[in-house]
């Protein structure tokens, strides 16, 4: 009889390791109540766990609701399952625990505060913070490394309960997964500066995800050149990437054109042969497209076996960015055959494309199609691709017409849109009106002045020209300097107009008067040639 169940579990468990879809958990749990396995706990337990893992929580709660013992390892089973899908059910199920005559312990804490996060109820995880204090868990690692994540999911209203909860903790018994929790917790609110003080005091003791915590919080935070600083840290000291430190690298390489920096990653990335996952291809096409070399972004995509939305979307995105507008509809329409459904951020690179080639009525078009073929409203950026679309192409009375109707304030980047279009057709009034709205939403921006003086200055209009140069100096109003990013030797330099401090800059300044003298010499002696063309032809 023992060695009739110990086979009967042995092929149980052989099922729930090939479960892939619903069918196969109904059949492993038919399995299961036809040899009378359904009161074995451990079994039930990796039933709830495969249930989970394939996304099918529902008919794992049914599972746990119909178990009649069951021991606080189902309850934490349960209550993991539930915290993503099901946050207020877990929770319930976690106040059960004591009414079932256990106490949570070291893992239905952490389980729960995911819940908690989800929810954003900062009063419950308070709760069951001061819970943890009560029964004397406190200070276990699992527990406090759940409770930082809890707060420092608050933003920074809550960071300082993270950080003192960090603090409490003794030196010794702080591992490098609790450091990480502190750090992604600073980063994850954009708060860099404590976050690499952090990192910095960490020593001995980091690892990759400590690397690449700091290194996505730079690349989050709109600051490229400190993530890849922190990146070429992480290789002088010989720390090996993974996936997700790529990942977050390509994103910082994109954001600053660093085609070098990324075509070397993408080159590590096959040497070692990384995991190549449908993200971080993603994340090498737009690497490669905002960088300029569209022909190997569609390479990778070509090369993908696998494509999300997110992928489509960004090559899309690629195309329309290198004018290819036609391209990016073709791209579109393989996207339709492939029966992958776009989402909204897909019609926005879909739209850029069509104003970039002026396609007004494709533009047109599936800014109608979008809601009424998929059943995505317009939001105010596929508003704004419009009012780009039909502004560029001299439809300003229609652009102006949609602004007045659209559900949603205009903000700056649609007056700006109004702004340009009326400086590409020279219709000053218009600029002007466009001009009053972007003076309350970006009294700061001096360029919005500027080409409003600019479309004045076109049509001889000096006296209005000068007027826009004088609100602008009266509202205090500075010029912000063009600058520009160069990337030799897989390093990124900027340079801002003028700046001096850059340590060659006299050589660079020599060069550039070199250069000059060049250009001026070549002019002068091409008007020399001319010249002589000319008396050869009369004479």
């Amino acid at each position: 009889m023992y060695w009739r169940r110990s086979a009967a579990v042995e092929q149980l468990i052989s099922l729930l390791s090939h479960c892939s879809n619903f069918k196969h958990i109904q059949q492993a749990h038919g399995f299961m109540i036809s040899r009378g396995l359904d009161y074995d706990n451990a079994l039930l337990n990796r039933l709830i766990h495969v249930c989970t893992s394939l996304g099918f929580s529902n008919y794992a709660y049914s599972v746990f609701n119909c178990i009649s013992q069951p021991d606080i390892f189902l309850y934490n089973s349960m209550i993991k399952s539930l915290s993503s899908s099901h946050a207020d059910a877990s929770i319930f199920l976690f106040n059960n625990i004591q009414f079932a005559g256990f106490r949570p312990d070291s893992y239905s804490y952490p389980f729960v505060l995911k819940a908690v996060v989800r929810l954003l109820a900062i009063e419950i995880g308070m709760q069951i913070h001061c819970q943890t204090i009560r029964i004397g868990l406190g200070s276990d690692v699992h527990i406090v490394i759940g409770l930082i994540q809890m707060y420092s999911s608050f933003r920074s209203s809550r960071i300082s309960d993270a950080r003192k909860v960090f603090d409490e903790m003794r030196h010794r018994t702080r591992d490098v997964a609790l450091w990480n929790s502190m750090v992604a917790g600073y980063a994850k609110i954009g708060d860099m500066e404590n976050a690499q003080v952090l990192f910095d005091c960490m020593v001995d003791n980091k690892n990759v995800i400590s690397w690449t915590a700091l290194i996505s919080g730079y690349a989050q935070m709109n600051l490229p050149r400190g993530a890849i600083d922190i990146f070429r840290r992480m290789q002088v000291e010989n720390v090996e990437p993974d996936e997700i430190t790529m990942l977050a690298a390509l994103s910082a390489c994109a954001d600053l054109g660093a085609l070098e920096l990324g075509e070397w990653i993408h080159n590590y990335i096959d040497k070692f042969s990384l995991h190549r996952t449908v993200p971080l291809c993603n994340a090498l096409i737009d690497m490669y497209s905002k960088s300029g070399n569209i022909k190997r972004a569609l390479e990778v995509f070509e090369d993908m076996k696998h494509r999300s939305v997110i992928t489509w979307t960004t090559i899309i995105a690629g195309l329309a960015l290198h004018g290819l507008g036609r391209e990016a509809l073709e791209m579109f329409s393989r996207m339709e055959r492939a029966k992958v459904k776009p989402n909204g951020i897909t019609f926005i690179a879909l739209l850029s494309a069509c104003s970039h080639v002026g396609l007004v009525e494709i533009g047109r078009s599936w800014f109608s199609k979008m809601r009424l073929r998929y059943g995505i409203e317009p939001r105010i950026q596929h508003y704004g691709c419009m009012i780009d679309l039909v502004g560029r192409a001299g439809y300003l009375e229609e652009a102006e017409k949609l602004i007045k109707h659209m559900p949603f304030e205009p903000n700056a980047a649609i007056w700006g849109s109004l702004l340009a279009a009326a400086y590409i057709h020279g219709e000053a009034m218009l600029g002007a009106r466009a001009l009053r709205h972007l003076i309350t939403l970006e009294p700061n921006n001096s360029g919005n002045y500027a080409l409003l003086s600019n479309i004045y200055a076109s049509h001889g209009m000096w006296k209005e020209s000068r007027i826009v140069r004088k609100m602008m100096r009266d509202k205090g109003v500075k010029k912000i300097p063009g600058g520009s990013f160069i990337e030799l030797n897989n390093r990124v330099t900027e340079f801002t107009a003028g700046e001096t401090l850059h340590p060659q800059f006299d050589e660079i300044c020599a060069i550039l008067w070199n250069i000059n003298g060049q250009l001026r010499l070549t002019e002068h002696l091409r008007k020399e040639c001319v010249a002589i063309e000319l008396l050869e032809f009369g004479g």
